[in-house]
């Protein structure tokens, strides 16, 4: 089965992997497979663990984000996404989880799985989402060949435009002032904070 995401607990202890077979594998660092989390009705297409380890997030072709604990149990279904729903993220202090999708949007939810915002304004599915480091702004990667950044109240403050195909992964540099984008454009573009490509 294909693997489309991976992610390390932040102990580094524990891989969580997403899989086209509708689950989430936890594996050990010597490979063998520790819970395998089950209950998602298609393909698994992103993982992230919770900061401080205790829970993981799923998303899934199925429209629903779920969260789970370490024992492989559903604690919450996220739903709300009117299409497949791409990649999760944990804002830095946990609180807060961030899910891309392909119904444009990206979605902000409490632990509670309450939905809390809705950031609008991609003209094409959303691939990818990142916290920043200080958790004050999100970016979010969309095939309208655009980054966009936002603030937590869901205001959208930069598009980063300048790839010439849809953009498919997102990521903060740990200083926070740099974000790396790559593209179906074959190229990797790094920005600053004022949305200016600096390579």
């Amino acid at each position: 089965h294909a693997i489309d995401s991976v992610a390390f607990s932040p102990d580094g202890n524990t891989v969580a992997t997403a899989s086209n077979d509708k689950s989430v594998k936890l594996w050990n660092l010597q490979g063998q497979v520790i819970k395998t989390l089950s209950g998602h009705g298609e393909k698994v297409y992103g993982v992230a663990f919770s900061p401080d380890g205790n829970t993981i997030a799923s998303a899934s072709y199925d429209k629903t984000v779920k969260l789970w604990n370490l024992q492989g149990q559903v604690i919450k279904t996220l739903t709300g996404h009117g299409d497949r729903v791409i990649d999760v993220a944990f804002s830095p202090d946990g609180n807060t989880i961030a899910s891309a999708s392909w119904d444009k949007t990206v979605k902000l939810w409490n632990l509670q799985g309450q939905e809390i915002k809705t950031l609008t304004g991609h003209g094409e599915a959303v691939y990818s989402v990142a916290f920043s480091p200080d958790g004050n702004t999100i970016a979010s990667a969309g095939w309208d060949n655009t980054v966009k950044l936002w603030n937590l109240q869901g205001q959208e403050i930069k598009t980063l435009a300048g790839h010439g195909n849809g953009v498919k992964s997102v990521a903060f540099s740990p200083d926070g002032n740099t974000i790396a984008s790559a593209s179906g454009d074959k190229s990797v573009k790094l920005w600053n904070l004022q949305g200016q490509v600096i390579k």
